[in-house]
């Protein structure tokens, strides 16, 4: 079956728009998605020295408008303004990923449901105890993650998750890899769409 990767990072509207988006792309493409969690913080602010893109002139009122053109397009509501301040996304990175490593099955249901309490319900999703409390309510199996947040592994497979992001080149929410060929952004998945069905060029 064709594969591709998607990355994001919970606290990314175009993210969690592609996560809304990705089920039936993949299955109107016949692909797998490998759904792998991605920090802005790092990629942006640390690697590229950038800054958050809300707070870049021009381009951030550019942004809003854009994601807010693209939900009503497609009749999603946001329950989180774009502009309020985001929650730090390491504790819910930190869980999707010891899941996507432990659990498997559970990594996408466990997406689904963070993004879903972060941008429907505007929940804060900071701290360990929240994001598990969200897993809990959606009857996933979080059995041994306070363990692994306590003992650090959790932390331990997010860097090691978060180092091969930035080695395969991974800067921003969504991304998207097919093999080694990137797609940045959610406008770019029409043509990630035909590079899987044509095989690239």
């Amino acid at each position: 079956m064709k594969r591709f990767s998607f990355y994001f990072d919970f606290i990314s509207p175009f993210g969690y728009l592609a996560s809304l988006a990705v089920p039936d792309f993949a299955a109107r493409h016949g692909a797998e998605a490998d759904w792998r969690s991605m920090l802005l913080g790092i990629s942006v602010l640390k690697v590229q020295g950038g800054r958050p893109l809300l707070e870049v002139p021009l381009k951030g009122p550019y942004i809003q408008r854009d994601a807010y053109r693209y939900a009503r397009r497609h009749g999603i509501v946001f329950g989180r303004r774009i502009d309020a301040p985001p929650s730090r996304p390491i504790a819910a990175a930190r869980a999707f990923t010891w899941l996507r490593e432990r659990r498997p099955a559970l990594a996408v249901p466990a997406a689904q449901a963070i993004f879903a309490a972060y941008w429907d319900r505007a929940e804060d999703i900071s701290e360990p105890a929240q994001v598990i409390g969200i897993l809990d309510r959606a009857d996933l199996d979080t059995a041994g993650l306070a363990e692994a947040f306590a003992s650090g592994e959790a932390a331990d497979l997010l860097k090691a998750a978060i180092d091969a992001s930035i080695a395969a080149g991974v800067f921003g929410s969504p991304f998207f890899l097919v093999g080694e060929e990137p797609f940045f952004g959610l406008e770019k998945m029409p043509v990630l769409g035909e590079w899987l069905d044509e095989g690239g060029w």
